[in-house]
């Protein structure tokens, strides 16, 4: 980023940064407990960043054992929009967080994918939300926060956020400074227990039914987002059935599958047909290959040799975004993929599958 603080430029004037481009280049490093640190990135070329506040990143890590592919949510807002952060918890045994944390400083770049996701109150709009996190799952509450502060407008937000102690609940300043400035923002902490030298007068324990009503009585009549470990999770979930809550109006964010992607969803007349003879040409290595129309883009580039970053594997994540030539897919994607580059004819290898003979630029 060289000469970067002597030259300004509007943003109308720099190119927006998508992920054919990959490259991020580290310009801080950020403790904010004694296992979390926040990584800004901007681009070697000064761009700017476009998405929506709760979304997320792949980022390619070259480990010593090999190189690995770990999504992260998008800790930063789109209203600051000329780099991106991510907020990493180095957890015992965690490959990705501790190589983070041991190699990736100012100047270190990066390969990177996204972002994506659709774990983001942009597809649900409401007057008040209620936001619950626990541990590093107060990222994606933290982008859409600061994009309504940042925005200025009045939205309604109860933010309830989980922690092992108060020394370990991530971003309290900050939260603490946005809810003395703007009165919609409502903040409670919870923690498990108070720190050995220290007095807490919060909240004490595990989130409970009678907690969540105490903090935010009015929560059936609240768009509710949810984020942190699966356990945690499923105890929200718990306490909202148990209430009778309207769990069309629950979200929460996961990596894992959705139950969705294991039904054929027909793409208009194109359907793939089990045992249907198939080929795909990967135009940049020559190779041409016969499947069936069941078969994926990546499953048949692997079988042939072929490497395309992949990382979620049903349609999530976006790592592994490829150009169609020519043919028609069947895509049944989750959000990895924007419809402009749907329009410029990208596909996500992972839940793609060819209709006939297919090109693809591999």
């Amino acid at each position: 980023m060289e000469n970067a603080l002597l030259r300004h430029k509007h943003i109308d004037e720099l190119p927006r940064w998508n992920d054919k481009a990959q490259v991020l280049e580290c310009v801080g490093v950020l403790p904010e407990t004694q296992d979390v640190r926040t990584f800004s990135f901007q681009t070697p070329s000064d761009s700017w960043f476009r998405y929506a506040p709760g979304q997320f990143v792949t980022l390619e890590l070259p480990t010593e054992n090999g190189t690995i592919l770990r999504t992260y949510t998008l800790s930063s807002s789109p209203s600051r929009p000329l780099s991106v952060s991510v907020t990493v918890k180095a957890q015992a045994g965690s490959i990705a967080g501790r190589w983070m944390f041991e190699n990736v400083r100012p100047g270190v770049r990066l390969k990177a994918f996204g972002p994506a996701g659709t774990f983001t109150f942009e597809q649900h709009p409401a007057e008040r939300y209620l936001f619950v996190s626990a541990g590093s799952g107060v990222t994606p509450m933290m982008s859409m926060t600061r994009w309504v502060y940042d925005y200025g407008r009045k939205t309604d937000i109860k933010f309830i956020h989980c922690a092992r102690s108060p020394s370990d609940i991530i971003f309290r300043r900050e939260l603490e400074l946005m809810m003395e400035r703007v009165p919609e923002i409502d903040v409670t902490f919870v923690v498990e227990r108070p720190d050995p030298h220290g007095i807490w007068t919060g909240y004490r324990g595990r989130l409970n039914s009678l907690m969540l009503e105490l903090i935010a009585p009015d929560y059936h009549d609240r768009e509710v987002f949810c984020c942190g470990p699966a356990p945690f999770m499923q105890g929200v979930r718990d306490i909202l059935n148990a209430s009778g809550f309207g769990m069309a109006h629950y979200h929460e964010e996961s990596f894992q599958a959705p139950v969705e992607t294991a039904e054929l969803v027909p793409q208009g007349d194109i359907v793939p047909e089990e045992g249907r003879g198939a080929s795909i040409r990967f135009t940049e290595s020559g190779i041409e290959a016969e499947c069936t129309e069941t078969d994926t883009i990546l499953s048949v580039a692997k079988a042939n040799g072929l490497n395309i970053p992949s990382a979620c594997q049903f349609g999530v994540c976006g790592t592994c975004k490829t150009r169609k030539v020519s043919g028609n897919v069947h895509m049944v994607h989750n959000g990895g993929i924007r419809d402009d580059e749907i329009e410029e004819g990208y596909i996500l290898a992972c839940c793609s599958k060819p209709i006939g003979r297919v090109e693809v630029e591999i």
